[in-house]
C-alpha cells in the first residue's frame, strides 16, 4: 500500500472525552471515529488491525475444528423468553419491535439462536460433537460507555458454542477451546494470563479468563508467585489458603471480655487506632437479607444473616451470592438492623443479639481469639471475644472476602500477588443450562433422547486491539506487536521529489517486500522527515526504513524498530533480508 492511495488522517491532540491510553491514541492515530455513545466507526487503519485479529482467530478456530457461521444480529424475542433471559438481562439487553409489533433482541451474545439450531440439525449422538463459530457484531447498551473500544455499545466477538452427548466429552471440548485460546493470544504477541474465574449471568461452572497485563485495567488478577505455581484467578474467583482450625477453643481465649467506650468511633480503622490495636484483631459485622416471595412477587418471610470478616479484609459479593440460601442477598435496611441488632450500623455485633439470625463468619475469623467487635450500642465495642466462651459457633464458616496481596496461595506453594488486567477472552463450560431450558435433545446411543451438553467461548475482537495498546505505548503513541499492526513495515523515503536515487531506492525495495509477503507501506506523501516520522511512531508501525540521499551515497539505509532508541545502519543490498529475519 502507498499512503498516497490509503487514509492518514493523524491528529495532534484527543477528543476531551477520552480518557485512557488507547482511546486518545486510537482517535489520534485516526483508527476510530466516534459516531454516538460507545458506537464508533473502524477507520481505514483501525479495520485493517481488526481484520489481522479475526485472521487468527480464525485460523486457529478452524484448526481447532470449529465449524464458521454467521447468526442474525436482531434475533427473534420468543428465542430468549424460552431461556428467561428477555427478562432477565436487564437493560443491557436492546429490545426493539418491528412494524407488527412483534418483540425482537440486538444480540449481545448468541446462545439462544445456535441452541435452536443445533436442536433441529442434531439428531443423534453420531453427529457429536460440534462446535459452531461467528466473528459477528454484537450490541450491549452500557449504561455508561466509556474508554472507546474498552466498553463501547456496538463491538465485534468471536463467539463459539460446543455440543457433546455427556459431560466427560463436553469438557474435552472445553479443553480443546482453552487450548486454541493459548494459541490465539501467543500469536498476538501480549502479555496475558489465563485466569480461573466466576461464569457470572451465562452461568456453568467450569470457566477462564483471558487477561491482557495492563497498568489500567480493571479487573484484579491473582497469581501465586512461586515459579512452579501455574494458581491464577479474577479477583471474583481467588481464594487464599484456608486457614487450619484451633484444635481446641478453651486454649485459645486469652483476655476477659470487656465494653469499652468508643465515641464517634463507628470503623475498624478508626477504633484500632483508638485502642492501639492491629486492625487485624477487628471484626467487621454485615447485615444481609434474603426475601421468600410468593407467585405474585409478594414478600412472604425475610431471613436476617450477619457476616464476620476481618476487619481488614472486603466481602466478595460472589463468593457470598453462591453459598446456600444467599442467591438473590441484599443489604438489610436500617430497620431491619435495628429490629435484629438493636444498633445503627458501625457499632454492630454478633454479642448480645436482639433477635436470632444467621450468623456467617469467614475462615480467617473462624480461627480467630480475643477479637474487637461492635457492642451493639452507639459508641460502644467489645474487646476479648471469643468463640464458644462467649457466643455459639457460627452456623456457616466460609469463604467470604477478596484475597488480599501477600496471602498464601491455595497450592500450599507461595504467597499471592495481585496486578491488573483487561479480559479479552473468556471460555465456560455450560452444561445442559441453554439446552435443557430449549429443549435441545439428541437420541444416545440407547436410543433415548439427552440433552446436549454445551460449551461457549468469546474472544472481544475489537476490545483486543485497546487492549494491546493499554500494554504497548509510550509517549510517542502506539507499538503494535507484529502479529496485529495495521502495516508491518513502513518506508519512508526522505525527499524523492527532490532526489530521484531516493524515489528508486524507495519503490525497489517496497516492490521486493511485496513480493515476499511483507505488509509494507510506502510513505510517498513527500511530507517533512519530522512529521511523516511523528505519524508512524503515532500509528505504532512496528519497523520503519529511511531512505535518504547522503545515506544512499554511502550504501546503507536506516532501520529503526519502533521500540529502539536509535536508528541501525543497513546495507542497501541486505536491508530486505534484514527485515524478514526480524519478521520471523
Amino acid at each position: 500500500m502507498k499512503a498516497s492511495q490509503f487514509l492518514i488522517s493523524t491528529l495532534k491532540e484527543a477528543p476531551a472525552d477520552a480518557e485512557v491510553a488507547s482511546h486518545k491514541l486510537m482517535m489520534r492515530a485516526g483508527m476510530i471515529k466516534k459516531l454516538g455513545a460507545g458506537i464508533y466507526t473502524y477507520m481505514p487503519m483501525g479495520l485493517r488491525v481488526i481484520r489481522k485479529v479475526e485472521a487468527i482467530v480464525r485460523e486457529e478456530m478452524n484448526r481447532a475444528g470449529a465449524i464458521e457461521l454467521t447468526m442474525p444480529v436482531i434475533q427473534p424475542a420468543e428465542l430468549w423468553q424460552e431461556t428467561g433471559r428477555f427478562d432477565k438481562m436487564g437493560s443491557e439487553l436492546l429490545r426493539i419491535q418491528d412494524r407488527h409489533a412483534r418483540d425482537y433482541v440486538v444480540q449481545p451474545t448468541s446462545e439462544e439462536v445456535v441452541t435452536d439450531i443445533a436442536r433441529q440439525e442434531i439428531k443423534s449422538y453420531k453427529q457429536l460433537p460440534k462446535n459452531f463459530y461467528q466473528i459477528q457484531t454484537k450490541f450491549r447498551d452500557e449504561r455508561r460507555p466509556r474508554f472507546g473500544l474498552m466498553r463501547g455499545r456496538e463491538f465485534i466477538m468471536k463467539d463459539a458454542y460446543s455440543f457433546d452427548r455427556d459431560p466427560d466429552s463436553a469438557k474435552a471440548s472445553y479443553q480443546i477451546m482453552a487450548g486454541a485460546y493459548r494459541k490465539i493470544f501467543d500469536r498476538f504477541g501480549l502479555r496475558y494470563r489465563a485466569v480461573a474465574a466466576d461464569s457470572g449471568a451465562i452461568g456453568g461452572d467450569l470457566s477462564e479468563e483471558f487477561q491482557v497485563i495492563a497498568s489500567t485495567g480493571e479487573d484484579a488478577i491473582i497469581y501465586c508467585t512461586a515459579p512452579d505455581s501455574d494458581y491464577a484467578a479474577n479477583i471474583e474467583k481467588a481464594e487464599a489458603k484456608a486457614p487450619e482450625m484451633p484444635a481446641t477453643r478453651s486454649t485459645s481465649a486469652q483476655a476477659a471480655m470487656e465494653k469499652v467506650a468508643t465515641i464517634g468511633k463507628s470503623t475498624c480503622e478508626e477504633v484500632a487506632e483508638l485502642l492501639g490495636v492491629d486492625l487485624k484483631t477487628t471484626v467487621k459485622s454485615l447485615v444481609l437479607a434474603t426475601d421468600m416471595l410468593d407467585e405474585v412477587g409478594n414478600i412472604v418471610k425475610t431471613q436476617i444473616w450477619l457476616l464476620l470478616l476481618r476487619g481488614d479484609h472486603d466481602m466478595n459479593e460472589v463468593k457470598v451470592g453462591k453459598l446456600p440460601g444467599l442467591a438473590e442477598f441484599r443489604f438489610a435496611t436500617n430497620a431491619e438492623i435495628d429490629e435484629y441488632l438493636g444498633c445503627e450500623p458501625g457499632y454492630l455485633g454478633p454479642v448480645g443479639l436482639k433477635k436470632p439470625l444467621k450468623i456467617i463468619a469467614d475462615r480467617d475469623v473462624a480461627v480467630m481469639s480475643d477479637w474487637i467487635c461492635g457492642a451493639n450500642e452507639k459508641d460502644f465495642h467489645i474487646r476479648g471475644v471469643n468463640w464458644g466462651r462467649d457466643l455459639p459457633e457460627p452456623d456457616l464458616i466460609a469463604d467470604l472476602r477478596n484475597v488480599v496481596e501477600g496471602d498464601l496461595s491455595p497450592d500450599g506453594k507461595g504467597v499471592l500477588a495481585i496486578e491488573r488486567g483487561i479480559e479479552v477472552g473468556h471460555v465456560f463450560y455450560l452444561g445442559t443450562k441453554y439446552s435443557r431450558a430449549m429443549n435441545a435433545t439428541f437420541l444416545d446411543v440407547n436410543g433415548k433422547p439427552q440433552f446436549m451438553e454445551m460449551g461457549c467461548y468469546g474472544i472481544g475482537v475489537t476490545r483486543l486491539p485497546a487492549a494491546a495498546i493499554e500494554q504497548n505505548h509510550d509517549d510517542k503513541g502506539i507499538i503494535w506487536p507484529d502479529s496485529i499492526a495495521p502495516f508491518t513495515v513502513v518506508l519512508c523515503p526522505i525527499s524523492p521529489d527532490r532526489f530521484p536515487n531516493v524515489k528508486e531506492a524507495a519503490e525497489s525495495l517496497y516492490a521486493d517486500l511485496l513480493a515476499s509477503g511483507v505488509d509494507v507501506m510506502l510513505d510517498d506523501r513527500n511530507e517533512r522527515p519530522g512529521a511523516m516520522f511523528a505519524d508512524w511512531e503515532l500509528i505504532g508501525v512496528p519497523h520503519r526504513v529511511t531512505i535518504g540521499d547522503r545515506a544512499l551515497k554511502e550504501g546503507v539505509v536506516e532501520y529503526q524498530h519502533r521500540r529502539d532508541a536509535a536508528a541501525t545502519k543497513v546495507a542497501v543490498g541486505e536491508i530486505a533480508a534484514h527485515l524478514r529475519a526480524r519478521l520471523e
